[in-house]
């Protein structure tokens, strides 16, 4: 495989990598500043409080969004294939 190719697909892969894992950070990080604004107003400084929520945001996107990610890797996987870039 030259080396021209691989370095493209690598490229493309750190691209699709971020697309699919953009949503869940930024929800996780919304709700990581929420839950620190709501632990700074109140005073609390519960561990708990700032982990368990991020958890449960994260699940619920993953939930959510899913089938989108599963479908953004499948396309890139296919036109790997398509294009006879196969690791093997």
């Amino acid at each position: 495989m030259a080396q021209g190719i691989l370095l493209e697909m690598l490229s493309e892969a750190v691209k699709v990598i971020l697309i699919m894992v953009a949503p869940i950070l930024g929800f996780s990080l919304l709700m990581g500043l929420t839950v620190s604004i709501f632990q700074a107003t109140t005073q609390i400084q519960e561990q708990t409080l700032a982990f368990v929520p991020k958890i449960i945001t994260v699940l619920l996107v993953l939930m959510l969004l899913g089938g989108w990610i599963i479908n953004v890797a499948v396309q890139f996987t296919l036109k790997l294939w398509s294009e006879g870039l196969t690791p093997f």
